[in-house]
């Protein structure tokens, strides 16, 4: 058995027990000599009609799927089939009850204003068991559809999230032989060492693009590997710092992100001046946020291009922190500044 028809059984039984306990108590406030064991009789009869016809209903409206219908063409049909519902209970109740007094010579006539009273009072009491019976099965439709909405939106951004890391790789390799080319005629030894550095720093990453989430001791390292690259490229043109809290080397972010900044920071700003600039990368924390801060000697165009790699970085941010991350890119001076905040 189930959780959801154990808790139907459970709040049947105790529903209709509790229901007839009150009936015994009201008998006895009223007399207490009425409180015999032909009382107990008519209740337990009362009790057992009532959880078998309930329950026939109940198998009634999964038959007839009225627990897919919508509101409005419920109501009536559950009007109608507690009204007969009721009867149904009534009558077989009181039969019952007759016949007990039958036996006992306690004989009384079946009328129809007590079957009537007896009817009222039962539609009643089945439209309130409809309504929370229905009440509980739309909030847990709705609650069970919430979750598979969840799971469905969860698995369309772990798909998404996957494409967007499978779209970084490219484009560090791309920036990374572009950088190696530009020494291979010139600089045919560095070009060498070159080639050396970027296999390792591939195998890096390669390993941390199957990941979600790295350390953040460990984007720097990549980010490390990389811009020593482009320093044998741009040689004294390119002059790196670093202002790194080595208390948030175990802090999670999504791979490449920092890479991502540092790689637009030299095609976008560095490449672009005829003396070179400096890349500084600076970690930090507060009270509420955790920053990171990628600064570049440069100036922003009036049409910014963003291109893959800031797009696909915001995108992750959005994915992963659901409004708990953002990204940030201004012009202060002659420096261009990009920033990935994470809210704690």
């Amino acid at each position: 058995m189930n959780s959801s028809k154990y808790l139907y059984w459970i709040a049947q039984i105790s529903g209709w027990f509790s229901y007839a306990a009150l009936i015994v108590l009201s008998t006895y406030v009223d007399n207490p000599k009425n409180i015999d064991s032909q009382l107990f009789a008519e209740v337990f009869s009362f009790i057992g009609f009532s959880i078998l016809f309930t329950h026939l209903m109940r198998k009634l409206f999964f038959r007839w799927n009225w627990l897919e219908m919508k509101l409005t063409p419920l109501i009536p049909r559950i009007i109608l089939v507690s009204l007969i519902c009721s009867i149904l209970i009534s009558f077989t109740t009181k039969l019952t009850s007759y016949l007990i007094e039958y036996e006992s010579d306690k004989h009384e006539t079946l009328s129809f204003l007590k079957i009537f009273n007896a009817v009222l009072s039962i539609s009643l009491l089945l439209l309130f068991w409809n309504a929370l019976y229905f009440t509980y099965h739309f909030f847990s439709k709705s609650r069970k559809q919430e979750l598979n909405n969840l799971s469905l939106e969860a698995s369309r951004n772990e798909i998404e999230l996957k494409n967007l890391r499978t779209q970084l790789n490219p484009h560090f390799l791309f920036n990374s032989l572009n950088s190696i080319r530009a020494l291979i005629e010139i600089e045919p030894v560095k070009a060498k060492n070159s080639v050396t550095a970027l296999s390792n720093l591939l195998r890096k990453s390669l390993m941390m693009g199957k990941q979600n989430l790295v350390r953040m001791d460990e984007e720097i390292e990549m980010v490390s590997n990389y811009l020593d690259l482009e320093k044998i490229r741009f040689e004294e043109r390119l002059l790196i710092s670093w202002d790194l809290d080595e208390n948030l080397n175990d802090f999670l972010i999504p791979p490449f992100s920092i890479q991502m900044l540092a790689e637009n920071a030299i095609k976008h700003g560095i490449s672009n001046l005829i003396n070179g600039g400096e890349i500084k990368i600076k970690t930090s924390k507060n009270d509420h946020s955790i920053t990171i801060t990628v600064e570049n000697s440069g100036q922003l165009k009036d049409e910014v291009d963003l291109g893959i790699g800031i797009q696909n970085t915001r995108r992750r941010l959005d994915l992963q922190y659901n409004g708990m991350a953002s990204f940030d890119l201004i012009q202060k001076d002659n420096k261009v500044i990009s920033s990935i905040t994470f809210k704690q």
